[in-house]
């Protein structure tokens, strides 16, 4: 009697963070030991280090690290004096610290669309959220589009439309730090830039992080008073009302290190991107990069034919693979901030899409034969639908 081959249903890791720590070995370790020793664990040393280099990393004048990527839009939106009776536009299908921050400040979110093949802001959608916004008695004055899964949003169109409109651009790039439009790095794209070191981000911490990167030196000292209080001349002086919002010390330290292999990791996470569209292009819609771009691939996510997608996560789930579903409800649909404003025509987009997507494991140390066993998973089990 013939027996069924065994499965391999030894758990794979969505992100490998341990494979990064193998990596970097007691690199991290002594860097960690060189702040305990110093003592400095408020704005050390390593603080200031490590924003001249994640700058130069990409090209910007001046980095304000901060303790995570939601502070670090909070703190530029309150810098620019936006809040109530201010419309700032956000794309629906995201993460809600985008549209979190804007009610946080008292102003007030309006969604728009998404585009189906980048997942990123639709710029005609875009165009008509800034018309809805002005119908409601609204002042429109910024907007957030959100660099989503590594891939950068339109920023070059979309820039052209906020100047035009006199809407200030605060680019959401928490998963995408490292990607490129025509050849210049995120960073420098905007008039500032939030990005997040979040652990399972391509550039990641070990606890909470985030940084503004801008070349405006007049919001960088708005910037590093508002994390500090609002602090003036002395700290006993503040001049504005303020926050804590400061990167520790041993995670600038531990966030050297990962940046020296920055690059590398990038370019591991492509192939790794490269393989699985190559493996499943004829069999899910996977993701596109338009050719004067490049993506981190902070997550590599297929879009399914509807009603298969909870069939093959437990599939994958039986064989030790996991997924995830990123993103489940579009925010205007969750119960916090279903009263805000859509743009006219609606978001049929995002709806769509998250009905649709499923996020397939991705980190710069996916080597071969385990995508490989992802890949013939995902095949076998859609192949049955």
């Amino acid at each position: 009697m013939n027996q069924r081959p065994r499965v391999d249903s030894t758990p794979i890791p969505f992100i490998d963070v341990a494979a990064q720590r193998r990596r970097l070995g007691r690199a991290v370790d002594e860097a960690i030991d060189r702040v305990v020793d110093h003592c400095q664990f408020i704005q050390g040393p390593e603080v200031k280090a490590f924003e001249g280099q994640l700058a130069a990393f990409c090209g910007a004048r001046h980095a304000v690290s901060c303790a995570s990527g939601t502070d670090a839009l909070v703190l530029v939106l309150r810098a620019r004096g936006i809040g109530p009776g201010d419309a700032v536009i956000c794309p629906s299908f995201t993460f809600c610290a985008t549209a979190e921050v804007v009610v946080l400040v008292g102003a007030t979110p309006v969604f728009a669309d998404v585009d189906a093949e980048t997942f990123n802001l639709n710029v005609a959608s875009f165009e008509r959220a800034i018309a809805t916004a002005k119908r409601q008695g609204l002042k429109p004055k910024a907007v957030i589009p959100v660099d989503l899964f590594g891939l950068p949003a339109d920023l070059d169109a979309i820039n052209a439309i906020a100047k035009a409109e006199g809407l200030y651009v605060l680019d959401d790039a928490a998963q995408s730090f490292g990607a490129t439009i025509g050849g210049r790095k995120l960073g420098t794209l905007a008039h500032a830039t939030a990005t997040s070191f979040f652990p399972a981000k391509p550039l990641g911490c070990y606890g909470d992080g985030g940084a503004v990167l801008t070349d405006d030196a007049e919001l960088v000292e708005v910037l590093k008073s508002l994390r500090v209080h609002g602090q003036g001349s002395d700290k006993y002086d503040n001049v504005r009302i303020g926050m804590t919002s400061r990167l520790d010390t041993i995670q600038a330290a531990i966030l050297i290190e990962k940046l020296k292999i920055f690059t590398d990791e990038i370019a591991a996470r492509d192939r790794a991107a490269r393989r699985y569209s190559e493996g499943l292009k004829d069999i899910a819609i996977v993701p596109q990069v338009p050719d004067d771009m490049t993506s981190v691939w902070a997550q590599y996510t297929i879009r399914l034919k509807p009603g298969v997608r909870d069939g093959l996560a437990a599939a994958l789930k039986a064989q030790g693979i996991p997924t995830a579903i990123y993103y489940p409800i579009p925010l205007h649909r969750q119960g916090a901030y279903r009263q805000f404003p859509v743009v006219d025509g609606g978001l049929p987009v995002s709806e769509r899409l998250a009905s649709e997507v499923i996020s397939l494991p991705m980190h710069a140390y996916l080597d071969e034969p385990t995508q490989d066993r992802i890949i013939d998973a995902v095949r076998n089990e859609l192949g049955r639908n």
